[in-house]
């Protein structure tokens, strides 16, 4: 991992609007392609609108800028620890431009979040990595993230999910 470079004077953070759909999506797709998963990227514009924004969100996101031009964004929503007994949150996507990166902006927007989900009573922060992310990895170690090797993560998508959900003549 390069140096960190000098970071710029002008960084603002900002919550994420409708109108910041495309470049919501713009920042999924690369997050998808610089892990070599652009072709499983199923979400739509459309859909960060549908599900980001509105009477319930699904999720909220914050944007970093650089003088106007956008530099990053996370991507996060509210999740429930029954250990703590606390909310936190979970942070599904980090993204920072290829041009912005070594500026410090995805830890700028890790310890944005934390504040927020401070402010509202939570306690904690859960991330996935994916496991060839060598870059990501040191990153979170540096912030004081530890790896739970005691759990392992499960997903039910697609046709499973679709089994998984369907009734089986038990009461609901």
């Amino acid at each position: 991992m390069g140096a960190k470079k000098t970071e710029p004077a002008a960084i603002l953070i900002r919550p994420a609007t409708t109108d910041d759909s495309p470049l919501l999506m713009k920042a999924i797709i690369g997050l998808a392609a610089h892990v070599g998963e652009a072709d499983g990227i199923a979400c739509t514009e459309d859909d960060i609108r549908r599900f980001g924004f509105g009477e319930k969100p699904a999720f909220e996101a914050v944007i970093a800028e650089i003088d106007g031009a956008f530099a990053g964004m996370c991507l996060f929503f509210p999740i429930f620890s029954t250990w703590y007994g606390r909310p936190g949150v979970f942070v599904q996507d980090l993204f920072v431009d290829q041009q912005f990166r070594s500026f410090g902006i995805g830890e700028r927007l890790l310890r944005h979040v934390a504040r927020l989900c401070r402010d509202r009573g939570g306690v904690y922060i859960r991330l996935a990595v994916d496991e060839d992310n060598a870059r990501a990895h040191p990153f979170y170690t540096r912030l004081g993230f530890a790896w739970t090797k005691d759990q392992r993560s499960y997903i039910a998508g697609g046709p499973t999910f679709q089994a998984l959900s369907q009734t089986t003549g038990e009461p609901e």
